[in-house]
This record gives C-alpha cells, sequence and structure tokens, in this order.
C-alpha cells in the first residue's frame, strides 16, 4: 500500500507523452513488476474473495455469486404471479416476452457489470457524479420507488405462503412479514459466499419442483414453440400482462445491484485481468439467467398446460378463473401430492425472503450512491419494508387474496414504466470511451442496447396512452371533466416522455478516474480505484471476524 501512497508525480512531458499513446488502456502496471501482484487492499478484518492473477478456466469459480443473487429477482413472489397470469388467460401466448425480457437482461446486466469492474464505481456512483443535485435527487427518488414496488410482491408473497402454512389472513401475514426477513439476514454473518450458494441451493429447489411438473404436465412442444418465437398482443390485457413480465424480468434496482456487487471480488488490474472479470461475469449471468429463464417458461407452460386441459376438474377451473399464488399450490399436485400446498409455501416463503435480502443490499448502494449515505442493513429493510407493507396491507384487507394479487401486477408494472431510468445512463455511461476507454461497448452491443431499450420504452408509453383514451372514453364523467382529465393524463405522459429524452439526449460530462490512461509500461497517470471496495464489503459483511 505504501507504493501507491508514494506513487510517483508526472511532469507535463510525461502526461502529455501517456496521454499521446495509441491505445488507452485500464492497467496498473508499476515501475517495479515484483509488486505487480501486491493486493490492493490489506484489510484482514473482512472476507475477500481474491480471484488468482493467472489465466485458468477455474477462476470462473471465484466470479459465481453475484449473477445468481440478482437473479433471484428473476424467480420472486411478482414473476410466479405474472407467469401464473399469463398462462392461465393466453396459455403459452406470450412466452416470447420471456425470451425476450431474458436475452435483455442478459445484455443489460453484463453491462451494469462491466461498468463496476472496469471503472471501480457501481451505477448510482457515477450518477452522482454526472448529474446535477435536482436531477440525481430525482432518480434517487424513482430507485427507491423501483425498490418498494419490488417488495411489494415480495410481502404479499410471504403473506401468502403464511397463509397456506398456517391459515393466517393475509393481512396478518403481511405485518409480520415487517420481521422476518431480519432473520435471514443473520446469514451474512457467516460471509457472502455462505449466503450465495443458500440462496442457489433455494433457486434449485424451486426449479426442479417446476421442472418435474412440466413432465406431468406435458404441454405441447410445437405450440410452446409458436408461443416463444412469434410476437403477439391480444387486447390490453395481455399488453398488461407483456408490461408486468417485462418488469418482473429487467428490474431498474438490479442495475445498481449487480454493479456494486461485482465489487466485491479482488481482481488482477491488469489489462487481461480486467477482460477476464468481464467475460465470466457475462458467463455466470448467462448461466444464472438461463436457469431463471427456464423455471419461468416452465411456470407459464404448466399453468398453460394445465388451466386449458379439457380434463380438468371443475373446481380446477374455478381457480384458473382468478389465478394467484395462493390458489396456485394445485398445479404442483402431481410431483407432491397432498404435500403440494405446504411445499409450494415453502418454496414460495424462501423465494420471497431471498429475493427482499438482495432488494436490501440494492437500496443500501443506492443510497449510498446517490447519496453518500449508508445505514445498517436491518434499518435500511425495516424502512423499505415499512413503505411497502401500507398498500399491501390495505389493498389486502379491502380486497382480499385477489385484490393482493392485482397489486403484484400493478407492482410489476411501475417496474417496467421506472425501467428507463436506470437503463439509459447505464447505456451511456458504458458507451463512453471517456468512462470505459477501450472497454466501451462495441457499436454492435450499444445498437442492439438501445432497440432492445427503445422497444421497452415503446411498450410503455403505447400501453399508457391506449389506457388513457379507453379510460376517459368509457367513464361516465361529463365532456368538461373528461377533458380536464385528458389534459391532466396527456401532460403527465409529456413529462415521461421529456424526462426519457433527457437522459437520453443529454451528453455526459464527467470522466471517470481510469486505473491508467496509458499504453506504456512504468506510468500512472490517474488515481488508483482499490477493489475490492471496502465500503462495498461493509455493506455485505458487517460482521467482524475474529483474528489472533
Amino acid at each position: 500500500m505504501a507504493e501507491w501512497r508514494n506513487r510517483r508525480i508526472f511532469t507535463e512531458g510525461e502526461k502529455m507523452a501517456a496521454s499521446s499513446s495509441p491505445q488507452p488502456q485500464f492497467m496498473t502496471s508499476p515501475a517495479n513488476k515484483t509488486h505487480s501482484n501486491q493486493p490492493l487492499i490489506d484489510d484482514i478484518e473482512y472476507d475477500q474473495i481474491v480471484v488468482p492473477d493467472k489465466k485458468s478456466w477455474k477462476n470462473i469459480f471465484s466470479y459465481i455469486g453475484p449473477g445468481f443473487l440478482v437473479s433471484i429477482a428473476y424467480i420472486d413472489p411478482g414473476n410466479f404471479q405474472t407467469d401464473l397470469q399469463a398462462g392461465a388467460q393466453y396459455k403459452y401466448g406470450l412466452l416470447w416476452i420471456i425470451l425476450l425480457a431474458s436475452f435483455a437482461a442478459l445484455v443489460i446486466q453484463s453491462l451494469a457489470a462491466n461498468l463496476g469492474v472496469v471503472t471501480g464505481k457501481h451505477l448510482a456512483e457515477h450518477c452522482r457524479k454526472e448529474y446535477a443535485k435536482v436531477p440525481n435527487f430525482i432518480l434517487w427518488v424513482i430507485a427507491e420507488i423501483a425498490i418498494v414496488a419490488c417488495d411489494i410482491p415480495e410481502v404479499i408473497g410471504t403473506a401468502f405462503a403464511l397463509n397456506m402454512l398456517f391459515k393466517i389472513p393475509i393481512w396478518c401475514g403481511v405485518l409480520i412479514t415487517g420481521l422476518s426477513t431480519l432473520t435471514l439476514l443473520l446469514l451474512q454473518q457467516y460471509g457472502v459466499r455462505t449466503l450465495e450458494f443458500f440462496i442457489a441451493f433455494l433457486v434449485l429447489t424451486v426449479a426442479i419442483c417446476f421442472f418435474v411438473e412440466l413432465g406431468y404436465a406435458k404441454p405441447d412442444s410445437s405450440e410452446v414453440l409458436h408461443g416463444l418465437f412469434v410476437p403477439q398482443l391480444k387486447g390490453t390485457g395481455a399488453t398488461k400482462l407483456a408490461i408486468s413480465l417485462l418488469g418482473a424480468m429487467v428490474m431498474p434496482h438490479n442495475l445498481f445491484l449487480h454493479s456494486a456487487l461485482v465489487l466485491s471480488r479482488k481482481i488482477p488490474r491488469s489489462v487481461n485481468g480486467i477482460k477476464e472479470a468481464c467475460r465470466y461475469y457475462l458467463i455466470e449471468s448467462g448461466l444464472a439467467l438461463m436457469l431463471a429463464f427456464l423455471i419461468n417458461v416452465s411456470v407459464i407452460s404448466v399453468t398453460g398446460a394445465v388451466c386449458h386441459s379439457p380434463s380438468m376438474s371443475p373446481d380446477d377451473q374455478e381457480k384458473c378463473q382468478d389465478l394467484d399464488l395462493n390458489k396456485a399450490s394445485f398445479l404442483l399436485k402431481n410431483v407432491l401430492g397432498n404435500w403440494s400446498s405446504k411445499l409450494f409455501a415453502i418454496a414460495l416463503l424462501a423465494s420471497g425472503q431471498s429475493s427482499t435480502i438482495t432488494g436490501t443490499y440494492a437500496g443500501q448502494y443506492v443510497m449510498q450512491g446517490f447519496l453518500d449515505l449508508r445505514l445498517k442493513p436491518w434499518i435500511r429493510n425495516f424502512l423499505t419494508r415499512c413503505l411497502a407493507i401500507v398498500p399491501s396491507l390495505a389493498v389486502s384487507l379491502i380486497g382480499g387474496s385477489g385484490g393482493a394479487g392485482n397489486l403484484i401486477i400493478i407492482a410489476s408494472m411501475i417496474l417496467s414504466f421506472e425501467l428507463p431510468f436506470a437503463l439509459i445512463p447505464l447505456l451511456k455511461f458504458t458507451s463512453s470511451k471517456t468512462k470505459m476507454g477501450s472497454h466501451a461497448n462495441p457499436v454492435v452491443v450499444s445498437a442492439a442496447t438501445w432497440v432492445i431499450g427503445t422497444l421497452i420504452m415503446g411498450i410503455n408509453i403505447y400501453y399508457l396512452a391506449e389506457k388513457l383514451v379507453t379510460s376517459l372514453k368509457d367513464s361516465h364523467l361529463g365532456n368538461a371533466a373528461k377533458v380536464l382529465c385528458g389534459i391532466l393524463g396527456a401532460s403527465c405522459l409529456l413529462v415521461y416522455l421529456s424526462s426519457i429524452l433527457y437522459l437520453a439526449i443529454r451528453k455526459n460530462k464527467e470522466g471517470t478516474h481510469l486505473l491508467a490512461l496509458t499504453g506504456q509500461e512504468g506510468l500512472q497517470v490517474s488515481e488508483l480505484n482499490n477493489l475490492p471496495r471496502e465500503d462495498i464489503l461493509r455493506m455485505q459483511l458487517p460482521q467482524q471476524r475474529t483474528t489472533n
């Protein structure tokens, strides 16, 4: 560490020579090569995951973890609810949305990981440095709303699970969820690796149940393939569910989370080390998202096959008419028999609790990045959970199980509407040579991501405009009231569009403190970003190790 504290001060001539190098590189290449493999942080009080500074395919095991933590959000109660509704109402007709969303999620999540690996800062920190105070504050508020919207399905899903296990009323279960996640947060004291493996185990448990049930349901393979590769939206209801599926699959808070989680690894700070990290994080994200994709396809296929079966019993037909998480256990009765309700409830409980942990982490990183404010995990979890409990409790008291299920759909739609406010900054930052240097997005990747983002935003705007028109047309208001509501709705839609255009058109102003902007050996011209980030480690692992 003393080597970096006493690093060389360059003359103007040396700086000009460095800046004129033909190929900027992100690397640490000290003059004394004997110290090139020295760790950048020597903090023995916190667990660190160290990536060996040598070429080997085994290095991928050091990178496995962040992608699976993020993938939990793709199989949370919100996804289960939207999948159940999609399969029950449209059979396999919305599978193409899952395929599109999974591909988009892979590309976008890999960009978030690259941003953290290359620059040493996560997405929220870049936003704070890039935007003025007012836009930065608005983006923070939007991010917090997204985290609360993501937590609502976890609250309701946990309440449904408690209802199935112990016959607790939904509204009582909503209140109990205020403290339920704190117990699982205690796993942090055993290390981030333990938490990552535990969540991966929960993911595999849920996957096995639905994969086996898929064998019993036997959906028509040709119909499934047609639903996967032939886009179709039949009516406003299908558009609403499509937006919900997109919001449940590509969540805005996941972009902040993934860009921060990668900072917990101590990677070799060399050109090859950074490229290897980006490559292995892409592979890891691909594996995690492939598993999540197969689970979501299995849920929709099982639901579509069972709810559209000609031999279905009248009782099951009634459940499929208004299917929600509280009624869905009958889908697994071929695999689990009489235990289907209990074991589905346990899987739902595990899914909701593990998803809440990732939401807590995302909330910490968002608050730290945008506001430079840190809270203890249990305080952060308690605040987010309180905000999610209020609407969940109100809806469960008024609308019961059906109303709570509809609230999950609405929360997923909110996530889709808010996605551009995290996605556009990410695309701008990762495409910027100023921030990413030679690791900036290639033209093909930039074009593909902008097409994906435009498609998602187009579906959102189309639904909002169509919903505004149909609501005014079918309402019983007077002409004057309709005109007033129309002006108000159009104004809100215009503000939404203007905000997106502002983020898309505005040029990046802040450069990144690159690890080095030189292609010559032995020169360092900018501040060194220490990885793994000690503050990130402290947020993940608040408990210190006892050392002799």
